[in-house]
């Protein structure tokens, strides 16, 4: 007797499950925590997918769906994500480097306040240090990034030149990054956003789970009075939420290296300002008014009833456009993936914070050579936990990476040094671009553009970041075998030096 359709599509899940516990061994974690390992020869690279069987079947179940354009899984994904992170809203795009460019762009909307719109000429302050795309959509957005040093330690932006960087009337808002999952000084970026009346985005791309707490009195002071749902650590009187959720905007990387994958994806985050959503979801979906889901046509009921610009009375809503907006939504399977991945999200945290002080505790003894990224407010490190500064604040990074500095005087360089680990197949990445105004593109710029940024202090720290600073793994599928290859190889090469 033929199989019905719903009998059919379970016989394909059910093969696509079998196939993927044969063919992704390598990905599966209970598989990854028995594999067996040969030191030099089995590769341990600084980041890789993780994941299951749900996923590959989630992925081929939308697809036999063939909704394939951004649809109910996407939409589900991004309840899902906002419900878990505790913002408003969460809005899928196709990558976090469009995750960016849709954040800065949507505070250009002309629906904003005057005083708060940014336009062309106008200045974001931002880190020297990092990845491009952080800043990259400041300039196309024809507004000027001002670069803030950063600490060497947690590879965050020195927060004491904020004042500095500051220009009353011309500074419209705060874009920085939490570097390789730490999230950097909220406290003060909050306390100085608020005094000026300035936007903030955190570029959330590297950070996803980690957290930072305020004393309660602290955080209520700063308008972040309640602590995000299943944020861990909450402690009695103190405000604990995840990163990305303190600013006006946040942004997410799904990218396989990242704390959750869909392939290639991201996220706009919306914490606490509704409006911001219809902008974000205008420059995402290619700048138009209507805020119609996709398969429907008149959620506001006068589809045919608007007058807008110099358009005649009644044009279709679904073709009016109030922006200069991008196609930039991903598809409906990648949703579907990473509507499973984010079911993981509390055990992969736990892993990259467990890899973390693995590598850090392995390590400890060689700091005559190397330095070692901290948490921001640690204010140093034993193997029982860090102490604290006395600022009240706390930071728990969901580590992206770890970070080790080649001190000055050391007996060799960080180059030397990534390519003994790239020797024994660890991999290993920079701090990303290093200091940016050192870069091809930026020097081009700078050329071109008289003018087009501009530089608060010396950058040292960044420089130095540039040029001590390599960073290993801490992803979820490392295995204490090759954590402890990973220890064994630096500590081979730093002390026969």
């Amino acid at each position: 007797m033929p199989q019905t359709i719903a009998q059919l599509r379970e016989e394909i899940l059910r093969l696509t499950r079998e196939y993927s516990a044969r063919a992704h061994r390598a990905n599966r974690p209970a598989d990854q925590a028995t594999a067996p390992f040969e030191p030099g020869v089995t590769p341990v690279p600084y980041a890789g997918r993780v994941f299951t069987d749900d996923e590959v079947a989630a992925a081929v179940g939308a697809t036999l769906d063939f909704w394939l354009t951004l649809g109910p899984e996407g939409a589900a994904f991004e309840r899902e994500l906002a419900a878990a992170l505790g913002v408003k809203h969460s809005l899928l795009v196709n990558s976090g480097s469009s995750a960016n460019l849709v954040a800065v762009s949507a505070l250009t909307s002309p629906k904003l306040p005057p005083d708060r719109r940014i336009r062309a000429g106008d200045e974001i302050i931002t880190a020297a240090a990092g990845f491009p795309t952080t800043v990259a959509p400041i300039v196309q957005a024809g507004a000027i990034p001002v670069f803030l040093d950063s600490d060497v330690l947690t590879g965050n932006p020195v927060t004491a030149e904020l004042e500095a960087a500051l220009k009353p009337g011309k500074t419209k808002a705060v874009m920085f990054a939490h570097t390789l999952g730490n999230p950097f000084d909220l406290q003060a970026v909050l306390a100085f956003c608020q005094r000026h009346q300035l936007w903030l985005i955190e570029d959330n791309c590297d950070a996803l789970g980690s957290t930072y707490s305020l004393p309660a009195a602290q955080a209520q002071a700063l308008g972040q009075g309640v602590s995000s749902p299943g944020a861990a650590g909450t402690e009695a009187g103190r405000i604990t939420r995840y990163s990305g959720t303190w600013g006006d905007l946040s942004t997410q990387s799904f990218y396989p290296p990242h704390h959750l994958t869909m392939g290639e994806g991201g996220a706009v985050n919306i914490v606490s300002r509704p409006p911001l959503k219809t902008y974000a979801e205008s420059f995402r979906d290619w700048g138009r008014d209507c805020w119609c889901e996709s398969g429907k046509d008149n959620t506001c009921g006068k589809r045919f009833d608007w007058r807008l610009g110099e358009l005649p009375a009644g044009y279709d809503h679904k073709y009016v456009y109030s922006h200069l907006g991008f196609n930039l939504k991903p598809l409906d399977p990648q949703a579907a993936i990473g509507r499973q991945q984010l079911r993981r999200l509390p055990a992969f945290s736990a892993a990259r914070r467990r890899n973390w002080h693995a590598l850090r505790a392995g390590l400890a003894d060689l700091g005559e050579f190397l330095e070692f990224s901290r948490p921001t407010h640690a204010a140093g490190w034993t193997p029982a936990g860090f102490s604290w500064d006395a600022t009240g604040a706390r930071s728990d990074p969901s580590w992206f990476g770890f970070m080790l500095l080649v001190k000055p005087g050391a007996p060799f360089s960080r180059t030397e040094l990534a390519r003994h680990l790239e020797s024994r197949k660890i991999g290993n990445r920079m701090l990303f671009g290093g200091n940016l105004i050192r870069q091809p593109a930026f020097l081009q710029l700078a050329k071109d553009r008289p003018g087009a940024f501009r530089v608060v202090g010396d950058l040292a720290g960044a420089d130095a970041i540039m040029n001590r600073a390599l960073f290993i793994g801490t992803y979820p599928g490392l295995t204490e075998s090759m954590r402890q290859y990973m220890v064994d190889s630096v500590r081979d090469f730093v002390l026969r030096k």
